[in-house]
């Protein structure tokens, strides 16, 4: 393998790393919130691409207008879902939780199917013309918007949590949400935000992806298995360990595929398994020590 064949994986691996960390994010903030996993995260995904082509395609809106009207509607969707469906049981344990996130991304799935058709979908890439030739390797214009993307959802909940009073009620919830709830925070109305906020980011991936490889109704439960184990590869809890996480798993499939293409699609759950068994808080975050 030479230098551009080789510097074209790490640019895949980077753009699909992207892609995992939008989602992984999604996982961690909606964990920090509930200590719960959110296994609809995949569907928020799927909508975004989903609404961002009925916005283009059928409501004939501009792209500027359609994409983050998608976004919008996505995080509406998630902060429903929070009040309608987690927010009745919110007292109940993780596992019934964690089931009614996953009836929830049955439910998005089912109603995508029948609102949007079962056919791909796709969108033209949101800044046209021919792949950037660096070094020898390609760069397609989607691939910048979706590095873009990311590091401006990561500069912008570096800010959220920093600077603003919502950020450090969600960071209080974080460490300790009844104590937080005891200190006259509104944890409930964080615990929604978050929701929303992870829906968007779903949405976010979803619909930068989708001018490359199209949308469909049923293609949020693999995201969402990725996504959860670039989580869990990171260090569920912490949003940059998640980035890193993101990051990491994008670069190590493309590592694999010179050498099998079809265990690609294996090294999530082989990751996430190893991690689970060997390493459970994340290779970017330290073990936890409660005092007694």
């Amino acid at each position: 393998m030479d230098g551009s064949e080789l510097l074209q994986l790490v640019i895949a691996g980077l753009k699909n790393g992207s892609i995992y960390a939008l989602l992984a994010l999604g996982f961690t903030i909606v964990y920090a919130a509930t200590n719960v996993i959110n296994f609809a995260q995949g569907e928020f995904y799927m909508l975004g691409g989903m609404l961002g082509v009925f916005g283009f395609g059928r409501l004939g809106l501009p792209m500027v207008l359609a994409v983050p009207l998608a976004v919008l509607l996505v995080a509406a969707i998630g902060m429903l879902f929070e009040f309608t469906a987690i927010r009745p049981r919110k007292d109940a344990e993780p596992m019934a939780l964690i089931i009614i996130t996953v009836g929830g991304s049955l439910v998005f799935a089912s109603l995508a199917r029948h609102l949007f058709g079962s056919d791909a979908l796709s969108l033209p890439e949101f800044t046209a013309g021919p792949s950037l030739a660096v070094a020898g390797a390609a760069i397609e214009r989607q691939t910048l918007w979706i590095w873009g993307l990311m590091l401006a959802a990561v500069a912008g909940l570096s800010f959220l949590y920093s600077k603003t009073r919502l950020g450090r009620a969600m960071r209080a919830c974080m460490q300790n949400r009844e104590a937080a709830r005891l200190m006259g925070i509104d944890t409930a109305r964080v615990v929604m935000i978050s929701f929303g906020l992870a829906a968007a980011l779903g949405a976010i991936a979803g619909v930068a992806v989708t001018p490359l490889t199209s949308t469909r109704f049923d293609i949020g439960t693999g995201l969402a298995v990725k996504g959860f184990a670039a989580a869990v590869l990171g260090g569920l809890g912490s949003p940059l360990a998640a980035v890193a996480g993101g990051l990491l798993l994008g670069l190590i499939e493309q590592a694999v595929i010179p050498f099998s293409s079809v265990l690609k699609d294996v090294v999530a759950l082989a990751l996430l398994l190893a991690v689970l068994f060997i390493r459970p808080q994340g290779l970017f975050q330290r073990a936890r020590k409660d005092k007694v």
